[in-house]
């Protein structure tokens, strides 16, 4: 595996998926102008076992709430791509089926419509009580312990991969020993085999047939609340002992989907679902800034996911 990853053919081919929409970059087209010998040298360090991570530059975004984004170097980056490559397929098929964030034929679109199915089964069409609990863990990825992670990959890697990954999780801290950074793309990957602990945990220790996780938001459906109340105290320990994590007291919930359960951007109920307030506030917002056509092109397809014909109209109008 970690011959797969250093080879320059995976490195040259890394290099093609990072280059795309960031060919205007500054820092990127440095790094152009002298790519056989950056690349020739990459391989060179990674061969010898004599590369070193760099660090990062910061800067804030507002994704809707503020986050802190660190951004590696190009020559990191693109190594970033080379180890994805590689170990995306090895641990995807280790997944369950029911995680959507950063997955290939997966993602936010999927997940709505699979909590709408799990709401229609265990309700048995409308027919039966849906209780649904909802949690989302405090500060993920700023909290994912690195010794954990790596005891984890290092039941699927071998040394030289480990070590490679090892060199990749510990160039960032949000303190000793923790976090991982919100701009590495393998940060992606590594928080999906982090939680995918709590994925097998769930199904297999569990034995909870109606969960999806996305992210670190995650819910569980049942017909009875008893269950999940009893359930919520299994999951909070093993979160805590297995994977030094908690949960965000103040977003975890109980409710029946008749109330409406907030999931991913939209407010799911029965037979329909409404964009979230806040969410709705902030595409409003930024339609007055007059966006790029495809941006707005992206907020009309989002609001064919639910029923919002008429603020579709009025989005189009601006």
């Amino acid at each position: 595996m970690f011959e797969e990853i250093i080879s320059l053919e995976n490195i040259f081919e890394a290099w093609r998926e990072f280059l795309n929409g960031k060919r205007d970059k500054p820092d990127v087209q440095e790094f152009s102008l002298n790519l056989a010998d950056n690349v020739f040298r990459l391989h060179r360090e990674l061969t010898n076992r004599t590369y070193r991570h760099g660090g990062y530059s910061a800067f804030k975004v507002s994704d809707p709430k503020p986050r802190d984004i660190h951004k590696a170097s190009v020559r990191d980056r693109l190594l970033h791509h080379a180890i994805y490559r590689v170990l995306y397929p090895h641990f995807n098929k280790r997944f369950i089926a029911d995680s959507f964030s950063c997955r290939n034929d997966k993602g936010t679109h999927k997940a709505i419509n699979r909590f709408r199915a799990f709401t229609n089964k265990v309700g048995k069409n409308n027919t039966k009580q849906c209780w649904i609990l909802k949690c989302d863990v405090r500060k993920f990825f700023a909290s994912i312990d690195h010794g954990i992670l790596l005891n984890i990959l290092r039941r699927n890697l071998d040394a030289d991969t480990l070590r490679l990954c090892e060199s990749v999780i510990s160039s960032f801290e949000t303190a000793p020993g923790k976090g991982l950074p919100l701009g590495n793309l393998t940060s992606q990957l590594f928080a999906n085999v982090y939680m995918n602990e709590l994925d097998q945990f769930a199904k297999h220790d569990l034995k909870e047939k109606y969960y999806i996780r996305y992210a670190d938001d995650f819910v569980i459906f049942s017909q009875n609340k008893r269950h999940l109340e009893d359930t919520l105290p299994k999951i909070r320990q093993f979160l805590e002992g297995a994977l030094k994590l908690a949960l965000h007291e103040d977003k975890v919930s109980i409710k029946t989907i008749g109330s409406g359960v907030d999931f991913l951007g939209w407010v799911h109920f029965q037979d329909h679902r409404v964009l979230r307030a806040a969410t709705k506030r902030r595409m409003f917002r930024r339609t007055a800034e007059r966006l790029a056509p495809e941006t707005l092109n992206s907020y009309i397809g989002l609001l064919k996911h639910g029923n919002a014909r008429k603020l579709k109209s009025i989005i189009m109008k601006i």
